[in-house]
């Protein structure tokens, strides 16, 4: 990965992590002025020591801190990350948190939850109107699969045709891997030269095809080469777009996936190619390319892609779907990671390396939106979890208060936040830790 392709998705994620860190707060931020508590401050990440910018209006200090681990308002009476102990030792005083009704006090603290979910629906929303929906049916994908080793491991080959997993038939050919790490499937349902077939799931195959991220196989294609980069080698060597390639090395091409695998085996090898250009057959020769050719076989040319149009008003229903389905497959996820014996957590998880690496290498705005609609609801759900520090930690304790009428001891309620601080940094040093370590053995 170059320099170039580093800083473009480092520039995603913190532009996304910008954005999603701002409305969470604003989230807190905004009931909290509106039941006249007083926030003392507002910072997009944390300062600790000191602040890269800040200025004061009103009651509020504004700024951003130096270290992009998230984001904070600071509220008046509230035991937080900052432990103020000096100010919970005095008397609770009107516009402070802790001297608000239970009910106020717990729509402060859902009040970042709720914002991230309502983003993550507005920006599918959003995304339905403007793009659409493109996506490659299982149907359109006519030639069959090409497999690599992990799907012939299992039994499948060249050309079978994928129909379902587990006797749910899958419509979006992409889907394919998700439906079978989340539903933890035993079969997958094909068709091999016109006959139905189950092919079997062994144990342990789940965990290789998350460690694979998903990518098993793909729809297998004609070897046209639909495009062709004039800077790169093989346009130099004599390809040219709309070539078909019929053999390499003495070998018959039929599909482009054997094209592929033939010149990653022959890399730094001398060759000889034939292709079909119109009625005429071309003989190109020379050395493989340490990085291939620059051609490609594209799949919106050769496969039937289809594309939903979303209205406004039909965007929105599907934009709310989209979210309740990104919401509940992640849960899916979080699950194995508890229940599976085959998905291993030091396999799954991952820190801002990994958060980072999902963001594509040129700037692209519907890939940008889309991660980012995708983290705001994974936020959403983190912080609802009840774990003290967490938003979800002070939502049990004020549910616990409104139901016996008991608040919990400010002592009680320091030492859970300390506790909740360190499992939270404890899983963020192992998530981080994880993302060094597969830097340090090029597992990224």
């Amino acid at each position: 990965m170059t320099t170039q392709e580093i800083l473009v998705k480092a520039g995603q994620l913190i532009l996304s992590l910008s954005i999603l860190v701002v409305l969470h707060e604003l989230g807190h931020f905004i009931p909290a002025k509106l039941f006249k508590t007083k926030v003392e401050k507002f910072y997009l990440f944390f300062d600790p020591w000191f602040s890269l910018f800040k200025f004061k209006k009103g009651d509020t200090e504004y700024g951003v801190g130096w270290l992009p681990l998230g984001g904070y308002v600071k509220i008046s009476g509230m035991i937080d990350e900052s432990m103020d102990r000096e100010q919970m030792n005095k008397p609770p005083q009107p516009w402070e948190f802790r001297a608000k009704p239970a009910w106020q006090r717990l729509i402060i603290m859902i009040g970042g939850v709720t914002v991230n979910l309502i983003l993550g629906f507005l920006i599918y929303t959003m995304i339905l109107w403007h793009y659409g929906e493109e996506y490659l049916p299982t149907q359109s994908v006519k030639y069959g699969i090409a497999t690599d080793s992990l799907a012939q491991s299992i039994g499948l080959r060249d050309g079978d045709k994928l129909l379902a997993v587990a006797g749910k038939p899958v419509e979006n050919f992409d889907a394919f891997p998700g439906e079978i790490i989340l539903s933890e499937a035993k079969t997958i349902q094909i068709e091999r030269d016109g006959q139905p077939m189950d092919i079997t799931i062994p144990a342990g195959f789940v965990n290789k095809v998350i460690k694979r991220k998903g990518h098993f196989v793909d729809p297998r294609m004609n070897p046209v080469l639909d495009t062709v980069l004039q800077e790169r080698d093989g346009y130099k060597m004599g390809f040219r777009q709309g070539d078909r390639v019929v053999s390499f090395n003495g070998a018959p091409i039929s599909y482009m996936h054997e094209f592929s695998k033939a010149v990653k085996q022959d890399t730094g090898k001398a060759f000889t190619a034939q292709l079909l250009r119109g009625a005429d057959t071309v003989v190109v020769s020379g050395t493989v390319p340490s990085k291939g050719f620059g051609v490609a076989a594209l799949m919106y040319k050769q496969l039937e892609i289809a594309k939903r149009e979303y209205t406004f008003g039909q965007a929105i229903p599907a934009g709310f779907n989209r979210a309740i389905s990104t919401l509940v497959k992640y849960v899916q996820q979080l699950r194995l990671i508890f229940v599976s014996e085959e998905v291993k957590a030091s396999e799954s998880l991952g820190g801002f390396m990994t958060i980072g690496n999902l963001f594509p290498s040129v700037w692209d705005w519907q890939s940008f939106w889309t991660l980012t609609a995708l983290l705001s609801i994974i936020l959403a759900f983190m912080n609802i979890l009840p774990i003290p520090a967490l938003d979800g930690g002070h939502v049990i304790f004020l549910s616990y208060e409104m139901v016996t009428g008991r608040k919990p001891s400010e002592k009680f309620m320091e030492y859970a936040q300390i506790v909740g601080m360190v499992i939270l940094f404890a899983l963020l040093l192992f998530a981080n830790g994880l993302d060094v370590w597969r830097w340090i053995t090029s597992k990224f």
